[in-house]
């Protein structure tokens, strides 16, 4: 019988670490096969919280928020498209791409998380982001993109133009960073063991597998 395992995965929309452990982690599930049924539930964390609607360029934003060069800023792209890579996921270099706002992306997993639907859309939000290089903060391309996960189109824009579930987000961030979650990706199996970091297929495989082995 598979062991059944819960993962909370902490992230933001615009972590670029985030897409590759979540592509690390997908990896991992694969591998184990009949071994586990892991269940994965994404809850917020926003990076910029205070970003305005323009966004602001990727180099200018990295210099700003962390000191780095251009030159150092290029090779930290470098090393994650190659991570990436590795993790099965595209992150685009480009360096006239944008950092956005992701509140509102926030509210939508929110709400694909009330269904069936959240792993597929944070996947898809994630791709749309680092691979497609789309702004998520537009309702539009929020919508486009759960409808491509297997959502109402519909339903979503409802959710997007009425401001539904942002005490609810707000909510889960609070309790998030009340627990000590400073930094994402924060990945937490069966709430008791935390992964931090955009980590490789093998360290979650590991500890998938003492998790499926214990009693």
């Amino acid at each position: 019988m598979a062991k059944h395992i819960t993962v909370d995965f902490v992230s933001d929309v615009s972590c670029p670490w985030c897409f590759v452990g979540l592509g690390g982690l997908s990896q991992a599930i694969d591998r184990l096969g009949e071994l586990v049924r892991v269940d994965i539930k994404f809850h917020p964390f926003e990076l910029n919280p205070t970003m305005g609607p323009e966004g602001q360029n990727i180099v200018e934003h990295i210099a700003q928020k962390y000191g780095r060069t251009p030159e150092q800023a290029a090779e930290g792209r470098e090393t994650l498209r190659e991570r990436g890579e590795a993790a099965g996921v595209v992150i685009d270099t480009d360096d006239q791409r944008r950092i956005y706002n992701t509140f509102d992306a926030h509210r939508l997993l929110y709400w694909a998380g009330l269904g069936t639907g959240q792993r597929a859309l944070k996947r898809a939000l994630l791709q749309a982001y680092f691979s497609e290089g789309r702004n998520p903060s537009d309702h539009d391309v929020l919508v486009d993109v759960a409808e491509q996960a297997g959502l109402d189109g519909t339903a979503a824009r409802e959710v997007l133009t009425t401001g539904r579930y942002a005490d609810e987000v707000r909510a889960a961030e609070r309790e998030w960073q009340s627990v000590g979650i400073t930094s994402v990706p924060a990945i937490i199996l069966d709430g008791k063991y935390l992964i931090s970091g955009g980590q490789p297929a093998d360290v979650f495989e590991q500890a998938l597998r003492q998790l499926a082995s214990a009693a």
